[in-house]
């Protein structure tokens, strides 16, 4: 696909003071100098969001940050809406992007995914490819020159667990789909995977251990074995002991505010392209959600 030069000399920051955590789109300047280890400038850029449903976001009016994020390629999870009930604003500020949309087949106002993209991709798929886990709208893959682009809003374990074995289920068939995906092209995974994978990775793991959903032992597991083979975190490759990094909040007892919140969204990436990446950015400033925006940078090849 198409790449760009970076937009500033401007380096990003892993982390947000509370001003900005605080603030809002408009007031955001995404603009970023990031380079690869070796001292390239990235080219191409990718924003992964759980919206808590759409039209709520725009009611909040978090598609705001939509042009100011100005990415390459937009991947929205928990949409719950079909695409003819895409609000006009949303529309709008999207223009120009070829829009991709998956709702569940039966359930209305649930789950769902989107992909939006400036260059048109080569194919797309929807699902996994597997009955019992492509009813819910879960997983769209767009297939570029240089790498499968895959979106994904992962299964919740729910309330008391009681979707927990299907939840492992889920783990080994995806983890079986990416592996295949790995084999034709490297692969670009980005979503709301429902995991919080280390305890570093929410702000109270002795209160959830085992308890919550995901960060049980049988969800961290799922996607340790999902990175054995052959996938990288990425943004714990570049940030290892960074803490108090979040991408989820619950609405309950001012946990954003306070900052008590999970990194439950991830770009994962095919060990391959460890040497394009340049930078993997939490959006905390951004509204709209109970989860914020996360960006990935890569340098790929022109």
């Amino acid at each position: 696909m198409p790449k760009r030069k970076a937009a500033s000399d401007a380096k990003e920051s892993p982390k947000k003071t509370k001003a900005e955590a605080e603030g809002t789109s408009s007031q955001s300047d995404f603009s970023s100098n990031a380079k690869t280890k070796s001292g390239k400038h990235w080219n191409l850029k990718i924003a992964s969001w759980n919206v808590d449903g759409l039209r709520g976001t725009v009611k909040k009016n978090g598609h705001a940050y939509i042009p100011q994020e100005d990415a390459d390629i937009i991947c929205l999870q928990e949409t719950k809406c079909t695409e003819k009930d895409v609000p006009k604003e949303f529309t709008g500020a999207v223009e120009g992007y070829h829009g991709y949309w998956y709702s569940p087949t039966e359930k209305k106002g649930y789950a769902g995914t989107a992909l939006l993209s400036k260059t048109k991709p080569i194919k797309v798929n929807y699902g996994i490819g597997e009955e019992e886990h492509d009813d819910e709208g879960r997983v769209i893959t767009a297939e570029f020159d240089d790498f499968y682009m895959v979106t994904a809003y992962v299964p919740n374990a729910g309330r008391k667990l009681v979707r927990l074995d299907y939840r492992q289920t889920w783990d080994e068939a995806f983890t079986a789909y990416l592996k295949k995906l790995d084999k034709k092209k490297p692969v670009v995974l980005c979503g709301d995977l429902n995991v919080a994978h280390n305890e570093i990775d929410l702000k109270n793991p002795k209160s959830n251990k085992n308890k919550t959903p995901g960060f049980t032992d049988q969800e961290r597991e799922g996607f340790t074995t999902l990175l054995d083979q052959g996938f990288k975190d990425s943004y714990r490759e570049l940030y290892p002991e960074e803490t108090d990094c979040y991408t989820f909040w619950s609405y309950m007892g001012g946990a954003r505010a306070k900052n008590v919140g999970w990194r439950l969204d991830y770009f994962v990436l095919s060990e391959r392209l460890m040497p394009h990446l340049c930078d993997n950015v939490i959006r905390s400033q951004v509204m709209g959600s109970d989860h914020c925006p996360i960006t990935l940078l890569l340098a790929m090849e022109k």
